[in-house]
């Protein structure tokens, strides 16, 4: 048995975070784990996509296209980058609060409409969570935990293979001090969300 998971956002969201904090979470649940940052820089405003595989013998680090068993965006058309991983098994949890990248903001394109990036995405599956990220961080106590709360609604679907304890733990070590609580937070009502939303 073995999970593969694709993370996709934007350099500042923290995707390489969340792509640790579920590498950190299988190896305390006794899993063999392979991350890796693919493509993209860990820079403010560019494409980072990592991929996280795990089970009882993970050789490769790289999920192959439609493959994945979940599909994590901390951004709507970052969604659309990595949905050739996607197959009608595959759960897409999606943060709603666009980012605008940078041929958006000189002009030269305009952002697609929420209901056509939802369009491209059935055509591979129709499990979809859509989640305002941000805004139930800004709730737990810091828009930056966003990453957290999009965590959460991938520990709400059942499809992680290690129990939410120690998706909390993992936080606890990765996390600094000061933002411990606020993550953690972050992390439960992201799992409350999706949760209301897949009932």
């Amino acid at each position: 048995m073995k999970t593969e998971i694709v993370v996709s956002g934007v350099g500042g969201q923290g995707v390489l975070l969340l792509a640790e904090t579920l590498g950190t979470a299988a190896v305390l649940s006794g899993l063999d784990v392979r991350v890796s940052e693919i493509h993209g820089m860990a820079q403010r405003g560019g494409s980072v996509v990592c991929h996280i595989r795990m089970g009882e013998k993970i050789y490769s680090p790289t999920v192959m296209e439609g493959q994945a068993d979940a599909i994590v965006a901390l951004e709507p058309l970052e969604a659309l980058r990595v949905i050739r991983y996607a197959s009608e098994k595959t759960t897409v949890l999606m943060n709603t609060r666009p980012i605008a990248p940078a041929i958006v903001v000189m002009g030269a394109a305009k952002y697609p409409d929420m209901e056509v990036i939802l369009d491209a995405i059935r055509r591979f599956t129709t499990d979809i969570i859509e989640v305002d990220a941000v805004e139930i961080a800004e709730k737990a106590g810091s828009p930056i935990a966003a990453n957290m709360v999009m965590l959460g609604a991938l520990a709400s679907t059942g499809k992680l293979p290690t129990p939410k304890e120690n998706v909390e733990k993992a936080i606890e070590n990765l996390v600094p001090e000061r933002y411990k609580e606020i993550n953690i937070k972050a992390f439960q009502m992201g799992m409350e969300a999706a949760k209301k939303q897949s009932t």
